[in-house]
């Protein structure tokens, strides 16, 4: 069961647990390397932190939902690193999709589809800025990075169920019209 005490707090606690982390990961030095080096750590705090809430909550089903999200998500973005084998900016392979943005998305995707907008909002917002540095830093396209969170949002939206007290956000497709379903419990 969760406090609704510790859903009211948690959004500012994450917040500010994002930005320290991202300024202690950042080096003194100014520029590239900074934004670079706090995406790297992003990428890894944000499916921790998704994982830290479940334990938090005592949500065992929410920590199910969430390895299954998250290794299907890094499983279809491996796959397609090797099946594409797409150039990267720098020169170097494997450009497609971002596996840093897959991993972040996938943090964000979860913490919002399990436990709604107030928590995923500031989620997807770190989760933007890892995409966004992995453009930045000339190691993804555009295109690398939206197909990384693509994979990641597709895979929380069909593995992820929210909380009975949550807003939902779903994929729908019907005799060949696609949407996106909302609901929720009020």
């Amino acid at each position: 069961m969760i406090h609704r005490r510790s859903v009211r707090t948690l959004p500012v606690a994450l917040a500010a647990i994002l930005l320290l982390l991202a300024a202690h990961a950042a080096p003194c030095r100014a520029g590239a390397d900074s934004v670079e080096r706090a995406g790297d750590v992003l990428q890894i705090v944000l499916p921790a932190t998704a994982y830290g809430m479940t334990v938090a909550f005592d949500d065992f089903e929410g920590t199910r939902q969430l390895t299954r999200s998250f290794f299907a998500t890094m499983t279809a973005t491996v796959a397609l690193k090797y099946a594409v084998d797409a150039q990267r900016p720098d020169g170097g392979g494997q450009s497609f999709p971002s596996g840093h943005t897959a991993a972040a998305f996938a943090g964000a995707a979860f913490i919002q589809q399990r436990y709604g907008w107030r928590l995923g909002i500031p989620a997807y917002g770190a989760a933007a800025f890892v995409a966004w540095s992995r453009v930045d830093a000339g190691r993804h396209h555009v295109e690398d990075v939206v197909g990384g969170a693509g994979l990641a949002m597709l895979s929380a939206w069909l593995l992820t169920s929210p909380l009975p007290d949550g807003i939902a956000v779903a994929p729908a497709v019907a005799d060949g019209t696609f949407g996106v379903v909302l609901s929720g419990v009020w």
